[in-house]
């Protein structure tokens, strides 16, 4: 099996260089680029199975890096960030990154996310290439690609992959932590506001009334008849 590439994209050299050793002793190539611009080029030439993506960067930021890899070559990302602000999360999501971790993390919990992210790309990649339709929204699994009442919705692979798995169950609740576990592969409940942020970007481009909050439980997806 070919040995998955993950580029690192850190102008701390210290943060960039503990990432790396850890990710190759988990048995990744590993790749470092210091700021925006060295980043978007090592994505363009070593075409990583993976990105790990600090937000604050030299040259032009993280968030600009995540919009020009996802125009071009799209890949997960998994974005590093020094605040806790959902502002810069939601707009993190919306250009594409499909994770986050706030400095300080550990290295054994970005390791597990990554390894998550991956398993995550692996499972889509062999699912049931079929399409779905209920009521007004139609999703093509093979070509990944969602329309509501015709209009297409561009969505980021996180969010595409959320959408199916509610898709699979419309109708019926389901909790914010199963949600974790089985897009995620998380094995916690850390990273609920993840889930709240993705149900956002999906209302935002696919209309509010699609998908049913059940406060203190998690989320149902409602379909016209």
């Amino acid at each position: 099996m070919r040995q998955r590439r993950v580029l690192v994209v850190e102008d701390e050299r210290t943060i960039a260089e503990s990432v790396a050793a850890r990710l190759r002793a988990e048995g990744f190539e590993v790749e470092i680029a210091g700021d925006g611009p060295g980043g978007v080029e090592a994505v363009r030439v070593h075409r990583p199975d993976l990105v790990v993506l600090d937000v604050m960067l030299p040259g032009f930021d993280g968030l600009e890096v995540c919009r020009r890899i996802q125009a071009d070559h799209p890949v997960p990302v998994l974005m590093l960030t020094a605040r806790d602000d959902e502002t810069d999360l939601l707009v993190g999501l919306a250009v594409g990154a499909d994770d986050y971790l706030t400095k300080p993390f550990s290295l054994r919990e970005l390791a597990a996310r990554v390894h998550a992210l991956l398993r995550r790309v692996d499972r889509a990649a062999t699912a049931a290439q079929q399409t779905l339709r209920l009521g007004d929204l139609e999703i093509n699994q093979a070509e990944r690609r969602v329309r509501r009442s015709g209009v297409e919705a561009h969505l980021t692979p996180t969010e595409f992959d959320l959408l199916v798995h509610l898709a699979g169950r419309p109708r019926t609740v389901l909790p914010r932590e199963r949600l974790l576990a089985d897009v995620w592969g998380w094995a916690d409940a850390s990273g609920t506001r993840t889930v709240d942020s993705h149900i956002k970007a999906l209302r935002r481009k696919l209309g509010a009334d699609l998908i049913r909050t059940v406060h203190g439980v998690g989320y149902a997806l409602e379909v016209r008849p």
